[in-house]
């Protein structure tokens, strides 16, 4: 049996006006670890508010151990660990006062588990009498996962845990959610960062309330269908408005000091760039064939899912 299964779960706001999440269907099995990948306001944080029982679903079902979200709220408080995008631990007390706290809420104590938190606490234990408020960004993040951690919890709720942190404290979280995973936790993770995707055993990715995919991040890139190419030039806002102007065109978007571009006649591909070439003169045209990323992946499904919403609007 899967540790988290998500039924149709949808969740408004505003009277229902503002659709957060919109018939959301997904499993995440034991012992997994599992992005959901997309960026701001795509419904990320109202999944995870859900499935912690801060939040009622409107409609559909969801259980987390095998525990209805709506019924079981308190059998699964027990069993979880809850890290929410905003530091919201006491600033006032101590990095020791902020994990003895939280300890004593779930009638347990800091040594009782320290083995589980014991690679993570080491780094901010030099800071352990200095208020929480006073500590750096990184620091920040590795106190609030001690305190998510300090019960043992089955499964682990990090939502947006990397925001804001810096490249360096970014890679030591995610190598501390890999250890975590060997012993046996399942981890549901959300980040903006598509380049973070790849840390996951497997991803959704959504946007708008809509899940448009759940594979391996490997899966999903290589089901992406065009050949792509990055392309530059000296005026590359002119060379943007040019290329999305052409029939020939499938699709061409920023990325980087790169323009991202694929051709409706692939079989014609060099052809078209030459025509292209031609017709608009660019200055210090560069092109070459790339692999696509999961960025690329997540531009693609967004554009199809807006040209669908179009049609059935």
């Amino acid at each position: 049996m899967s540790d988290v299964v998500l039924q149709n779960i949808v969740k408004t706001y505003n009277n229902g006006h503002v659709k957060a999440v919109n018939d959301v269907s997904f499993s995440v099995e034991h012992g997994e670890l599992f992005g959901l990948i997309g960026p701001d306001g795509a419904g990320k944080t109202s999944i995870f508010r859900m499935l912690t029982t801060l939040l009622p679903p409107d409609s559909g079902v969801a259980s987390v151990m095998g525990f209805d979200i709506t019924k079981d709220y308190w059998e699964i408080r027990q069993r979880v660990g809850y890290m929410p995008g905003k530091f919201s631990l006491y600033q006032d007390l101590t990095v020791e006062e902020n994990l003895t706290f939280f300890a004593t809420v779930f009638k347990t104590t800091i040594q009782e588990n320290y083995d589980l938190i014991k690679d993570i606490y080491e780094q901010i234990k030099p800071f352990s009498k200095r208020p929480a408020g006073k500590l750096s960004g990184g620091m920040k993040q590795k106190l609030a996962l001690c305190c998510a951690l300090i019960h043992k919890p089955e499964v682990l709720f990090l939502d947006e845990p990397t925001t804001g942190v810096d490249v360096v404290s970014r890679k030591e979280f995610w190598e501390m959610l890999k250890r975590l995973k060997a012993q046996g936790i399942t981890i549901l993770v959300s980040t903006p960062y598509m380049d973070e995707a790849s840390m996951c055993d497997r991803i959704a990715l959504i946007q708008k309330g809509n899940i448009m995919s759940i594979d391996t991040p490997q899966n999903i890139i290589d089901s992406f269908p065009f050949q792509l190419y990055a392309t530059k030039a000296k005026n590359i806002y002119r060379l943007l408005t040019d290329f999305r102007s052409d029939n020939a065109v499938n699709s061409c978007y920023a990325f980087g000091e790169f323009l991202h571009l694929t051709l409706h006649d692939e079989q014609r591909g060099e052809s078209v760039i030459q025509e292209l070439v031609a017709k608009y003169k660019p200055e210090d045209f560069e092109i070459k064939r790339i692999a696509p990323t999961i960025e690329d992946s997540f531009i693609r499904l967004m554009k199809e899912n807006e040209t669908v919403g179009e049609a059935h609007g």
